[in-house]
């Protein structure tokens, strides 16, 4: 019995280690992180940029993984998870933008509506429907766990 746990332990550990390299490997060819390095005027922070990513891929497996729990009172829990979850959004804002310019999908976007102007207006609507969206999601508790 121990050695089926540690053999399928080990296993788990393989195969998220897989996921995570193809994911960080995905998100370095679209260049999610030298665009944002670029944007941010903060390319000669580097290794702290590289020291960061690990850590966190890092610390969010093993969090999720063990479900350690982080007490920080009624003030400062939601105030924590509100500032989590914008840092989140941003992140996946950055990286669907990114993969939208690698793809170059908004130009083809705009050639097959017609759009001669007002692009950043529809992007900023669908951007304002995934928001609204979320919210009524979490709101209405539909991703509670039950």
């Amino acid at each position: 019995m121990l050695l089926k746990q540690i053999f399928l332990g080990f296993t788990g550990l393989c195969a998220g280690g897989i996921i995570a390299a193809g994911v960080y490997a995905f998100l370095a060819i679209i260049g999610v992180f030298p665009r944002l390095m670029g944007r941010t005027g903060t390319r000669r922070h580097l290794i702290l940029y590289e020291t960061v990513i690990v850590a966190g891929g890092v610390l969010g497996n093993v969090s999720d993984l063990y479900e350690i729990p982080i007490p920080l009172g009624s003030f400062f829990g939601p105030l924590f998870l509100g500032i989590f979850g914008l840092t989140a959004g941003i992140f996946v804002g950055c990286l669907v933008m990114s993969l939208a310019e690698t793809l170059k999908a908004l130009p083809v976007i705009s050639r097959r509506i017609h759009l001669a102007v007002g692009l950043q207006y529809m992007i900023i609507s669908i951007a304002a429907g995934k928001l609204i969206g979320c919210l009524t999601y979490f709101w209405n508790g539909f991703g509670a766990q039950k």
